[in-house]
């Protein structure tokens, strides 16, 4: 690392901000970075413009999500970049999603592996199984079981959870077809309605905050990421 993981966590929550803020005309009240490898997550909250605010009262969220899709085409090479730098670890891939109604979102970095056949190693929690279980539960519901699930527990408010293998033919042929951004909206919809149902908050014995999704439609894998609320307060300010 170029630097503590503390100070590190607090330049990358300062230079996120001023991105958003600069391109979107306002940033988010609060930045919350968390570095655990192989992944980077920076929690937002507080994050929509006033002209935002208006479209999801109407319930124009595609419309929001839309437009921020083609301002992030043209941010995310520079995050990965800058991140890049900072970190001095090489971002594979730069993933986000938006909670609209809860005025928040998360960008997930994967860092790239050093060699090929390179573990991750993350500390196992409690119903780990349990989890797995249920997510492909939730899969089946909306397209097909993954062929693989795993999960990490990155600190005690964010769980990652990693599905491959997780797209039907029709999908693949849509995204073919050059409909993938169609599709990711659509999906995303249908897959946080049925997660925000599913038994995940019982099963983790905590309230589940924030739920996002995001996919990598060319490897075949997606990623869910829980924000929890810890079980004893403190830490990091993300208490309701």
């Amino acid at each position: 690392m170029v630097m503590d993981k503390q100070s590190l966590q607090a330049e990358i929550a300062s230079y996120t901000g001023k991105l958003l803020r600069d391109n979107f005309g306002k940033g988010p009240s609060s930045v919350y970075v968390s570095i655990e490898e192989p992944y980077i997550t920076i929690y937002l909250r507080e994050f929509l413009a006033p002209m935002e605010r208006v479209l999801v009262s109407q319930k124009n969220d595609m419309k929001v999500e839309e437009t921020r899709d083609l301002l992030m085409d043209e941010l995310l090479p520079d995050m990965r970049a800058t991140l890049r730098i900072m970190t001095g670890l090489e971002v594979e891939d730069l993933f986000y999603d938006w909670s609209l109604n809860n005025r928040s979102g998360v960008f997930l970095a994967v860092i790239a592996k050093k060699h090929q056949d390179q573990e991750i190693h993350l500390a196992d929690y409690p119903d780990k199984v349990k989890i797995h279980e249920e997510i492909i539960r939730v899969s089946e519901q909306a397209e097909k079981a993954p062929t693989k699930v795993d999960s990490f527990m990155l600190n005690d408010r964010t769980l990652i959870v990693v599905r491959d293998g997780i797209l039907v033919r029709i999908e693949k042929e849509l995204i073919r077809s050059g409909f993938g951004e169609t599709l990711k909206l659509t999906k995303r919809k249908l897959e946080k309605g049925l997660l925000s149902q599913s038994y995940c908050e019982n099963i983790l014995d905590t309230q589940v905050i924030d739920i996002f999704v995001d996919w990598d439609f060319n490897e075949d894998k997606s990623y869910i990421i829980f924000i929890l609320k810890p079980k004893k307060p403190g830490g990091n300010g993300l208490d309701n």
